[in-house]
């Protein structure tokens, strides 16, 4: 049994090692930290923490770092998740309110949320599969290019330009829009897609190219809709800490290669009551992680299922920092797109 001095001990022990990446001795704790007891003490603290595997010796060193397990305990039971400053709020609403589109806004959150924790930073995209097609349009771009809209009954619109070889008149334009709409509209994203598969055979065999490219068009349209994919960004905070993944970055550059691995995990991590989710060392070693921790927490898209956005780093990483801008992106994530999570 832990005393409540000695989980003080373990606070200290994992905030020093990851501020210095340097074993904590017990002379270092006493000049650092006011805890009024002799350095003989602390170490009957640090050895009794020892004893429940919460702290470790690395090598031969005097000092001792964290485990797994006392990473775990500090994230449960110490981490003081602590908000982000005025500044930091500012920052998020500044960078994020500047998106034009669903996209640009997502590519922000990822890019924001590496610089805000120094990690590779990981966002589910939301997934749209549940709605329905409300409206298909055809916008001439040129006499050689077409813009094919794409609107769902959420509202939300996704763009594509289509090239095709030929002129396009306003009586085929109006012909393709009506036949088109016909088909898809007031279907599900899965229904619409089976639709596209014959609609050429609404039209006769000389429009074929031009039917096939629109359809084609419209089909990615739908098909990302509905895919379980993940954007990244922050891939050289990786480089920067290869030291602390046993010299061995190549397990977490297969699981960002292969998304699927990181998908899962995410799935599989549940919110705590502060809305994150944090997996540690060893409990990702089914996923070959066993160096890093995944921090997540989710974010809700207007007319999507909740999806999930989170930061890839070592086990030795700043976990109450990192933990509220999660959580903060997270939120702020939501709001913009018109839905809070909680």
């Amino acid at each position: 049994m832990v005393s409540e001095r000695g989980l003080e001990v373990l606070r200290v022990i994992v905030q020093d090692y990851v501020a210095s990446r340097e074993p904590v001795g017990s002379k270092s704790i006493v000049e650092r930290h006011n805890f009024g007891v002799s350095a003989a003490t602390i170490r009957n603290d640090m050895a009794m923490l020892e004893d429940e595997e919460l702290i470790a010796a690395p090598h031969t060193s005097s000092g001792r770092v964290p485990t797994d397990k006392g990473y775990r305990l500090f994230v449960d039971q110490l981490a003081d998740l602590k908000p982000l400053s005025a500044a930091q709020r500012a920052a998020i609403e500044t960078f994020l309110g500047a998106s034009n589109d669903l996209d640009d806004v997502l590519g922000r959150a990822v890019r924001l949320l590496s610089q805000l924790t120094n990690q590779i930073a990981l966002l589910q995209y939301p997934s749209f599969g549940g709605r329905r097609v409300q409206h298909v349009e055809l916008v001439p771009m040129g006499t050689t290019r077409l813009l094919a809209v794409l609107i769902t009954d959420s509202g939300r619109v996704d763009q594509r330009v289509i090239e095709h070889g030929d002129g396009v008149d306003e009586v085929l334009l109006g012909e393709l829009r009506a036949k088109f709409n016909a088909a898809l509209a007031g279907q599900s994203f899965a229904d619409a897609q089976a639709e596209l598969a014959s609609i050429g055979g609404r039209f006769t065999p000389e429009r074929a190219a031009l039917v096939s490219a629109v359809a084609s068009a419209i089909g990615e349209q739908l098909t990302a809709g509905r895919q379980d994919r993940l954007v990244m960004s922050g891939a050289a905070n990786l480089l920067r800490t290869e030291h602390d993944f046993a010299g061995n970055l190549y397990p977490v550059l297969d699981a960002i290669e292969e998304q699927v691995t990181l998908l899962k995990l995410f799935h599989e991590m549940e919110l705590d009551p502060n809305a994150v989710a944090v997996s540690i060392g060893r409990e990702n070693a089914e996923f070959g992680l066993s160096d890093a921790s995944v921090l997540s927490s989710g974010y809700q898209a207007s007319g999507a299922s909740s999806a999930r956005l989170g930061v890839l780093g070592p086990t030795r990483m700043d976990y109450s920092n990192n933990m509220a801008a999660v959580r903060a992106v997270a939120r702020y994530l939501s709001r913009l797109l018109g839905e809070e999570t909680r």
